[in-house]
């Protein structure tokens, strides 16, 4: 019983450990959503990578937004080449998406689906750290 519980643990720390140095973890800059943007912080969830919102900016600069602190990506779990599936939530008209999402180096492509992913909406973020 001890060796079984401790390979869990083990199997979830090493987990957790190989996602630390996933590429998308980190800080992102989404593109302008109805005047507004974010930095979302992307981090390690269980064996997925989840973004919340961190920061929240218009025009005019940094406000205060009531949807700091929320997850906008949910449980987007890697294939370790790059791609990632999982959920996306869109503060603009409170609705979860199916979630696609790519990163190559400081980029990163993430769509919204619906119809089983035959419509989508697309947005490309920057990396700020």
């Amino acid at each position: 019983m001890k060796k079984t519980i401790l390979a869990a643990v083990f199997s979830i720390t090493a987990a957790g450990a190989a996602l630390a140095g996933d590429p998308a973890v980190g800080v992102w800059k989404t593109q302008p959503d109805d005047g507004a943007y974010a930095h979302v912080n992307m981090v390690p969830c269980g064996a997925a990578i989840c973004g919340t919102i961190q920061r929240t900016f218009k025009d005019e600069g940094e406000y205060k937004s009531e949807n700091l602190g929320k997850k906008l990506v949910i449980d987007m779990v890697p294939d370790g080449k790059g791609n990632y599936a999982g959920k996306v939530w869109r503060p603009s008209n409170n609705k979860i998406y199916i979630g696609k999402m790519t990163v190559s180096g400081n980029n990163l492509k993430l769509s919204g689906c619906v119809a089983g992913g035959l419509i989508c909406s697309k947005q490309n973020w920057q990396r700020v750290q």
